[in-house]
């Protein structure tokens, strides 16, 4: 059953772009605590998510923090290296970059989108959410091929 609203998070590993290389992280540690500005793009590196996706949370990342945003997360199911890279050519230091490299994550909230027509595997769908201590407060789930509702603007309008 797909993630809703009120939903805690499942555990489950990923991993974190670190500076000094991949770092593992149990979700349930690392949402613990905090409110969190999670977005996720089927791919790092890929037309939509590097052009807007990825530039409007950066872009927005200080309104985000003044309406109470502690974190904001970037997953995709992409490895630590490819994920701290697009951070480096395209991301900013607002940005935590989690890596869901096997697709545990998007599999345990049901958004894996099927991109082998595109050469692509299972990805993760596009989609926002904002998660306030493991809990889910929004969730924002894009159609096939759009972009609109997982956007950084879109979300400080939820905020």
């Amino acid at each position: 059953m797909t993630i809703a609203v009120g939903d805690k998070l499942p555990d489950v590993k990923l991993t974190k772009a670190g500076e000094s290389g991949p770092e593992p992280v149990q979700s349930a540690d690392f949402f613990a605590g905090k409110k969190v500005a999670l977005f996720s793009v089927p791919g790092a590196f890929t037309p939509t998510c590097s052009a807007k996706h990825l530039p409007g949370f950066v872009d927005k990342a200080a309104e985000l923090k003044a309406k109470g945003i502690d974190e904001i997360v970037c997953t995709a199911v992409n490895d630590a290296f490819v994920m701290g890279a697009w951070n480096k050519a395209s991301g900013s230091a607002d940005v935590t970059m989690l890596a869901d490299g096997n697709g545990d994550f998007v599999k345990a909230i049901d958004l894996v989108m099927d991109g082998s027509g595109f050469g692509m595997g299972e990805r993760g769908k596009r989609f926002s959410m904002v998660v306030n201590d493991g809990v889910v407060e929004q969730l924002n789930i894009e159609a096939p091929g759009a972009f609109e509702v997982s956007s950084a603007d879109h979300m400080l309008g939820q905020l």
